[in-house]
């Protein structure tokens, strides 16, 4: 294993309430090497979220610690924000400007230069098969295109690590296929480091050089697709359904896309 570029130990966070303290994640440890595809992977109320939240510095921490290319999640949050990209769930674009726009308005969010954010929102948007586009309204573009668009507005500043949460809801088949060979291409073609969480376990098999498995707030199981599926399951050619139902007693998304998104 390469040296990792996300490591966090002991991580926790518990919320104060009326009932009394939540402990949403209860001590997690990762490590996670330089180019790899980790697949962060949970049921409802695991933890996922959180975890993810605390390490893209949306919020702080209670317990543990964390640091991102060296540099430390409490210490140096703004530091942090400038190693990473993040895509959330729901993206974030607004659909009266154009894409070139948001491209570059994004630049300039992380202290690009006007010239160099233009040239980065041409080179992105190359990347990404976006440049037929660039001056229509974000509004105007397909479901797969905009999710194209909040990758590569998370791509714009070079980011050491990029975090996808949930990049593929709400996508066709033939979209999500597209997006699964880009998010290929950025770990091939850059060695990024691409942190994603996902209901679909299909995807996570089908992406995901590691898995890490959250119950509960902690850790459950870590290891490749193939490792956790002979461990779980009694076989590698055995369904991930099945190794995450025995690791977590819980039933993940289907794996059919022939009905609307279901949640975990």
């Amino acid at each position: 294993m390469t040296a990792p570029v996300l490591t966090a130990t002991g991580l926790a966070r518990t919320f104060q309430t009326k009932r009394g303290p939540v402990e949403a994640v209860r001590g997690i440890d990762l490590a996670v090497p330089a180019g790899e595809i980790l697949g962060f992977l949970g049921p409802n109320g695991a933890g996922k979220t959180t975890t993810l939240r605390m390490l893209t510095t949306l919020l702080p921490p209670t317990g543990g610690s964390a640091t991102i290319a060296g540099c430390d999640l409490a210490a140096d949050p703004a530091g942090v924000r400038a190693l990473i990209g993040y895509v959330a769930q729901s993206g974030g674009t607004a659909p009266g400007v154009s894409v070139r726009e948001e491209l570059v308005t994004q630049g300039r969010l992380y202290r690009l230069p006007r010239a160099r954010a233009r040239e980065r929102a041409a080179e992105v948007a190359a990347e990404l098969g976006l440049t037929g586009l660039l001056d229509r309204r974000t509004g105007a573009v397909s479901g797969g295109q905009r999710r194209r668009l909040d990758i590569a507005m998370g791509l714009l500043h070079r980011p050491r690590i990029l975090f996808l949460d949930e990049p593929t809801t709400g996508l066709d088949p033939g979209s999500r296929a597209d997006l699964w060979d880009l998010i290929r291409a950025l770990r091939d073609r850059h060695g990024m480091t691409v942190f994603l969480t996902t209901h679909y376990l299909d995807e996570a098999d089908a992406l995901a050089d590691r898995l890490i498995v959250v119950d509960d707030g902690r850790v459950a199981a870590v290891g490749a697709p193939r490792e956790l599926k002979e461990r779980y399951a009694g076989s590698p050619d055995a369904g991930l359904q099945e190794a995450f139902l025995a690791i977590t007693g819980r039933v993940a998304a289907p794996e059919s896309q022939a009905g609307p998104p279901v949640a975990v």
